[in-house]
């Protein structure tokens, strides 16, 4: 199967194509950008830049894979719009998978667990829990370093680099989600052709904007 892997839940603009069968998983080329400012800008050159480097067009993929956060608003937002209108002018199905799994998918394996920390901004993070084999057991949840209780000293992600302190862990790579770890998250379904969950974002937080209330009346003495 030839997919396309897009994230933007972290400061990287992320897109790849991937070949994945029950054998082997290629990243066949990828485009990626650290800029937290320009994922509605990148995403879709990225996605179209990577194809053309793989020598494939976008009529020749079997499925879109897209980090679905969590990740602040309007950087997800930019990703998951894309992945969901490829998706439906190829008429090919796009499978959502959390970020931070992306990201654990691609650590070097040891007997311990591990944390994953991604930036969350108002000095807050994003995280989850991991055992040594990968599988989630805990999150994912946002909140400040200081608060986050927990005996693991390891981190990946961009966060565990920025508060690494706060936290007492050591980080570790990969600091953010790589087209080959979002799309081995999803490898199971992708090859069992299963129906993929809806597209919905992890926001974790309601977003900064909120709609305006009502004008307050001012009377004249």
């Amino acid at each position: 199967m030839l997919v396309l892997a897009i994230d933007t839940a972290t400061p990287a603009v992320t897109a790849g194509i991937v070949a994945v069968d029950e054998a082997e998983l290629v990243t066949r080329a990828d485009r990626v950008t650290v800029d937290p400012r320009a994922h509605g800008e990148l995403i879709a050159p990225h996605a179209l830049a990577a194809a053309e480097a793989a020598g494939v067009t976008l009529r020749e993929l079997d499925a879109i894979v897209c980090g679905v956060g969590p990740g602040p608003f309007t950087g997800l937002r930019a990703g998951m719009a894309t992945a969901a209108a490829y998706a439906h002018a190829l008429g090919i199905p796009v499978y959502p998978v959390c970020s931070l799994d992306a990201i654990a998918a691609d650590v070097v394996r040891t007997e311990k667990p591990f944390l994953v920390f991604t930036d969350a901004r108002r000095r807050e993070v994003y995280w989850a829990a991991y055992d040594a084999s990968g599988a989630r057991t805990d999150g994912p949840h946002v909140q400040r370093p200081a608060d986050i209780d927990t005996d693991i000293r390891v981190a990946a992600g961009d966060g565990a680099l920025q508060y690494a302190a706060a936290v007492g862990v050591v980080p570790i790579e990969p600091r953010f989600p790589s087209p080959a770890g979002l799309v081995r998250v999803a490898r199971t379904a992708l090859l069992g052709r299963a129906e993929p969950e809806p597209l919905t974002p992890l926001y974790l937080r309601r977003p900064d904007a909120v709609e305006p209330t009502a004008r307050k009346r001012v009377t004249v003495l």
